[in-house]
C-alpha cells in the first residue's frame, strides 16, 4: 500500500520504518524537523493534503487532541485530501469524545476511520512489538490488520470508534498507578535501610512482579530518567482520564493523586523526564533518595 504517515517523532519514525520493511511505500509531509534518515527512506510531499491524496491509508501519530484536529481539519489537511474509500488511522493518544467526532467527519467523506492508540514505548515501536488497541468498524480493522501486524504484537479490536482511545486511557491509569506504587515501595524500603536493588530482585519473584517493577524500578535505582515516555505526555493522558471521568460521573482518586505527583515533577523541571522519574517527587516528600 501507499501509506501516508503524519508524525515522524520518537514513536512514529520507527513505526513507519517497520511498515516500509513490510513492503509498503511511506509518504510524509515536508517539515523542517524531518530527520535525514526519513528524507532518504520515505517519499516527501509538500503538505498533508498532498500526502492524503497520494495515499491509500493515512496514519496519524501526533502528541495530543489539538494536533489531531489540526492535521485532520486544518488547511491543507487530511479532510481536504480525502476521496471515497480511503482509510484514516489515528494512532495518537487523544480524547475518546473528540475521536467520535473526528470519525464522523471522515465517514462523511465516504472513508473509514480507526482509532488505534499504542502502548510499548520507543522500544516497542522499534521492535515492532507494540500493543495496539483499536476502535472502529470490523471491516476497516481487517483491512488495517496487516499494517498493525507490521508494527505490533498484541492487537485487539475493542469496539466502535472511541473504544481504542478509551482503552488507552485505562492503560495509562494502570501504568501511572503502578509507577507510583513501585516508587513508594522502593523509597520506603530504602529509607528503612534495605538495598532497593535487592528489594526489587526479591519482589520480582513474587506476586508484586510487573513490567513496571522490572523496567521502571531499574531506571529509578540507576537514575536513568531520559525518555522513554515523557512525564508531560503521561500528564496529558491522565488529563484525558480525569476529563472523561468527570463526563461519566466516575471518581478516580488515585489517578488524581498520580497526576499531582507528575505536576510536582514538572515543577522541579522534569516535564521531559521519563515517567519513572515520578519517584523523585516521592523522594522529595520523604527527604530521602534511593541509595
Amino acid at each position: 500500500m501507499k501509506i501516508g504517515f503524519i508524525g515522524l517523532g520518537i514513536m512514529g519514525q520507527p513505526m513507519a520504518e517497520n511498515l516500509k520493511k513490510a513492503g509498503h511505500e511511506i509518504l510524509a509531509p515536508e517539515r523542517a524537523s524531518l530527520k535525514p534518515e526519513a528524507r532518504s527512506s520515505f517519499t516527501i510531499l509538500p503538505d498533508i493534503k498532498a500526502v492524503t491524496e497520494a495515499s491509500d491509508v493515512i496514519i496519524l501519530m501526533v502528541p495530543d487532541t489539538p494536533d489531531v484536529e489540526r492535521v485532520l481539519l486544518g488547511s491543507p489537511g487530511v479532510l481536504e485530501g480525502l476521496s471515497k474509500g480511503k482509510l484514516v488511522i489515528d494512532m495518537s493518544s487523544i480524547s475518546p469524545t473528540a475521536t467520535k467526532d473526528f470519525a464522523a467527519r471522515v465517514n462523511e467523506k465516504g472513508c473509514d476511520y480507526l482509532d488505534a492508540p499504542v502502548s510499548g514505548g520507543e522500544v516497542g515501536a522499534r521492535n515492532a512489538a507494540l500493543t495496539i488497541m483499536v476502535g472502529g468498524p470490523e471491516a476497516a480493522f481487517e483491512r488495517a490488520l496487516p499494517l498493525f501486524q507490521a508494527m505490533g504484537k498484541n492487537i485487539t479490536l475493542v469496539g466502535p470508534n472511541g473504544a481504542g482511545q478509551t482503552t488507552k486511557v485505562a492503560n495509562q491509569i494502570i501504568v501511572a498507578l503502578n509507577i507510583q506504587a513501585v516508587a513508594e515501595a522502593l523509597v520506603f524500603a530504602s529509607k528503612a535501610g534495605a538495598d532497593p536493588a535487592k528489594v526489587r530482585q526479591a519482589l520480582m519473584g513474587g506476586f508484586a512482579n510487573s513490567r513496571i517493577l522490572e523496567v521502571h524500578a531499574e531506571r529509578m535505582i540507576n537514575r536513568t530518567f531520559n525518555p522513554g515516555f515523557r512525564i508531560a505526555l503521561h500528564q496529558k493522558d491522565l488529563n484525558l482520564a480525569l476529563q472523561s471521568a468527570k463526563e461519566l460521573g466516575v471518581a478516580l482518586p488515585n489517578t488524581a493523586a498520580a497526576q499531582q505527583l507528575f505536576s510536582a515533577c514538572v515543577a522541579m523541571g522534569g516535564d521531559g523526564w521519563d515517567h519513572s522519574g515520578l519517584v523523585q517527587a516521592i523522594e522529595t516528600m520523604a527527604g530521602h533518595k534511593l541509595g
